[in-house]
């Protein structure tokens, strides 16, 4: 992922204008951050997770962090078919949002390389200082015994591999294009191979780093509610049996209710208690926004100094995504400035600004009051089987198009020695099949699987619990045609390309042959 060398090794006269970066460290920590991003604080430990009528009744019927989120910040529709209205702050925090990046990556690695000193370090500070304190509240051993514990059953669900598979592409930001730009700034002369490997085991790590943070958190939220559970059970008895105030504590609780349970049988079922099991709180699991903006935020105010930490974490998630905008950025304006699309009198200031603006006007659908739904739709298609897709094509094209041997003569000229047996094993057969085989397990998962979003609907009868719908036919035809258009790129432009060099076949063909019409006359 990080084997590109710089123009200068391809010919290119102009390599010596090309930047660099002010050190190998900038080059390691702009790869890091742009791997570790969201995806390792609020995807990987839901996957671990997950495998192991009015505004005032509203309120009422959620929590209070929940009916905020949804309520006072999306201000969300119950219907995916009803768009509704632009929220004028999401529209405003969104423009500042991309005006920040603008400025971050307005002259390319020459000024994302400042700012990635602070984007990507900042993160494990904040996640240090969470694990000190998660590590403290009561219910965190409980959170980690979950998280380490495998459920065996689950394990055998081939589900539970695929999702394991395809994480590891949003985790690492495989086949996005941003590891090979910023690999294209090193010298041509890189030891490649140890960068790819640092990459990797940072990034894993960090995403076991987070969990135990998270579920450090999450534990403790976990034992919170379910300490409250068993207080609104106590009181129940407490008033139902005319019992002494205080006098059932949480300990005493299950023995209290298995003794009235033998005594008093019908009076506790005409109590409707609440089960309480410490299990149910901690399988409760989200994704995504839910994760962060909800789940954590509730444990979040269960906290000594609640409004600091809520602080420091979500500075750490505004970080963490613009960390990763760096590599989408380069990604993009980097092979627009190498393959010439643009011209090279434009400024680098104006192409950045135009591909801003652009990503900025394509993001305001999240804005609308169904935003929300939109954005799941996109986090959940459009990156998951084109990453498949494109890595696949990016193995195949290399090894057996471009070449095994003149691969390894590039990595042999860059390293200063050709690819072990491993690598070259790796490359050439067990890559291609592993993601081939990953690649049409999801398409059967994704054929098999309806279609559906869990939408927030006050009406609904479960209400506080999300609704499940089924997407409606035109949304249906969106989500197939984003799992399947950036992909098709590659064969498409591979195509055009193609058919432009016979095309300066034929031409030249025809010129000689008129060269030597030319020549024969003049004879």
């Amino acid at each position: 992922m990080a084997c590109t060398p710089g123009p200068d090794s391809l010919g290119d006269s102009s390599g010596d204008e090309r930047p660099k970066w002010d050190n190998k460290l900038q080059y390691v920590l702009s790869c890091v951050g742009f791997a570790v991003g969201l995806g390792n604080i609020w995807r990987f430990p839901y996957l671990c997770q997950s495998h192991g009528g009015g505004f005032v009744k509203e309120c009422e019927g959620s929590s209070t962090v929940s009916y905020f989120w949804y309520r006072r910040t999306l201000n969300i529709t119950a219907d995916i078919n009803y768009s509704g209205s632009v929220q004028w702050w999401l529209l405003v925090c969104l423009a500042a949002s991309w005006a920040v990046v603008y400025l971050c990556v307005i002259r390319g690695i020459e000024s994302t390389g400042k700012a990635i000193y602070f984007t990507a370090l900042f993160p494990y500070l904040v996640l240090t200082i969470f694990l000190v304190r998660g590590l403290t509240l009561p219910g965190a051993a409980e959170g980690l015994t979950f998280l380490f514990t495998p459920n065996i059953q689950t394990l055998q669900n081939p589900r539970v591999w695929l999702d394991a598979a395809t994480q590891i592409f949003f985790s690492l930001s495989l086949a996005s294009g941003g590891h090979i730009a910023f690999a294209s700034y090193n010298p041509s002369r890189n030891n490649c191979e140890k960068d790819a490997v640092i990459i990797a085991l940072v990034n894993s790590t960090t995403s076991l780093y987070a969990s135990i943070v998270v579920f450090s958190v999450l534990g403790f939220k976990a034992a919170n509610d379910y300490g409250h559970c068993l207080d609104r059970n106590i009181l129940s008895l407490t008033n139902e049996f005319d019992f002494p105030d205080q006098s059932i504590s949480r300990d005493s609780y299950a023995a209290v209710l298995t003794h009235l349970n033998a005594t008093q049988t019908k009076m506790v079922a005409g109590l409707h208690l609440e089960s309480c099991r410490l299990q149910d709180f901690l399988d409760k699991s989200a994704s995504g926004t839910g994760l962060a903006f909800i789940v954590f935020t509730e444990a979040i105010l269960h906290m000594p100094g609640a409004p600091v930490w809520a602080v420091l974490f979500f500075i750490t998630l505004f970080t963490l995504g613009l960390s990763s905008m760096f590599g989408n950025m380069e990604g993009i304006i980097t092979p627009l400035l190498d393959t010439g699309v643009v011209p090279r009198w434009v400024p680098k200031e104006a192409i950045t600004g135009a591909v801003c603006l652009v990503c900025f006007l394509s993001s305001t659908c999240f804005t609308l009051q169904s935003g929300n739904y939109w954005l799941e739709i996109f986090d959940n298609y459009i990156a998951s089987l084109n990453l498949i897709m494109l890595a696949f094509m990016e193995v195949v094209g290399v090894i057996y198009v471009y070449g095994m041997e003149k691969f390894c003569d590039d990595i042999a000229w860059m390293t200063g020695r050709r690819p072990g047996f491993y690598w070259r094993a790796t490359w050439k057969v067990v890559s291609p099949l592993l993601l081939l085989t990953i690649l049409t397990a999801y398409m059967v998962v994704m054929v098999r699987t309806t279609m559906s979003y869990r939408a927030w609907d006050p009406q609904y009868k479960q209400f506080p619990l999300r609704q499940e719908k089924s997407y409606p036919g035109w949304v249906q035809a969106v989500c197939v045609l984003l799992s399947l258009l950036p992909a098709l790129w590659v064969p498409a432009v591979a195509l055009a390309q193609w058919f432009a060099r016979r095309r300066r076949k034929q031409k030249s063909m025809q010129q000689e042959t008129q060269l030597k019409l030319q020549d024969s006359v003049a004879c």
